[in-house]
């Protein structure tokens, strides 16, 4: 085994999401197709050390404090669970906004269970990862095997992984994040309130037929993230203007948008306009479909 090994932990995109309603526990029903990017973190792990964290990188200034930081979280539950792990010290290099809407410490987290899952030759199906990644977040099971999948229940429940066609993304943030809680306070749900059932069709694999797919299929977390934060709609508003823009949406819980694009050519000349005409903004663009693992890993 080696005594360093690196992961990309790649940005998470909620291509659709819907609230499908409120349990009696107060946890929220969901049905959202998943997908991922190009763009991503990395989380590099040195054995024999003792368990640690340290944080670099452009947004690293966002991760906040180190004793919450889900990286060392998914290490603790899982060696809890797992009797004489291997654990040692990780540097996370963080590209990835914080509270953007793209899952990037449930991302962290789920690479630090793959590099953990590697040091101690544990099969990335076992069982306790997963066990382990729902104990870390919701969000974490999904990054756990990061391909396309429609991610259902609390984030538990995930479909085998889908093909996607090739199409290229710009992601734009406001430059400050949401909290998913209070965006999910504004959808205003009760508890046991229901607002739909889950959808039985599949994912198409066609760019034309994918994008009518998700035009059925909106973000129901977009509008109340709006009112808490109007400028996601300016956002949204550019994007769909944006030359070769296909679809734009808010991810996740927000405030990072995206809009999809049929190439990376069209995807960057759009992300240069939007850097020029909002140079606050948060602008990168990437392709769907998760980054090699790349050196040293």
């Amino acid at each position: 085994m080696l005594g360093v090994v690196s992961e990309a932990a790649p940005a998470k995109v909620n291509l659709t999401l819907r609230i499908l309603g409120r349990r009696t526990d107060g946890y929220h029903e969901l049905e959202s197709l998943v997908a991922f990017t190009s763009f991503a973190d990395r989380l590099t792990l040195h054995m024999g050390v003792p368990l640690a964290l340290s944080v670099a990188g452009p947004t690293a200034s966002q991760a906040g404090s180190l004793s919450d930081n889900l990286v060392l979280k998914a290490a603790r539950t899982l060696a809890d669970r797992v009797s004489g792990l291997r654990l040692g010290a990780f540097e996370l290099t963080k590209r990835i906004p914080a509270g953007a809407g793209l899952g990037g410490g449930s991302s962290d987290a789920a690479a630090a269970l793959r590099l953990i899952a590697r040091a101690n030759d544990l099969a990335l199906d076992d069982p306790q990862l997963a066990a382990t990644a729902l104990a870390t977040g919701a969000d974490v099971p999904v990054c756990l095997d990061p391909r396309p999948r429609v991610m259902r229940g609390v984030g538990e429940a995930l479909s085998a992984a889908v093909a996607l066609p090739d199409l290229a993304i710009v992601l734009v943030g406001p430059g400050f994040p949401l909290a998913t809680r209070e965006v999910f306070a504004a959808l205003g749900l009760t508890k046991g309130e229901q607002r739909g059932k889950p959808s039985a069709a599949a994912v198409p694999s066609e760019a034309d037929a994918l994008l009518a797919f998700l035009a059925d299929r909106p973000n129901d977390l977009e509008t109340p993230a709006i009112r808490l934060a109007p400028a996601i709609a300016g956002i949204i508003e550019a994007l769909r203007a944006a030359q070769g823009c296909r679809l734009a949406r808010m991810s996740g819980s927000g405030t990072t948008c995206f809009g999809l694009f049929a190439s990376l050519g069209e995807a960057d000349a759009a992300a240069q306009a939007l850097k020029a005409k909002q140079p606050d903004w948060w602008v990168e663009a990437t392709v769907l479909g998760s980054p090699d693992p790349g050196p040293g890993s």
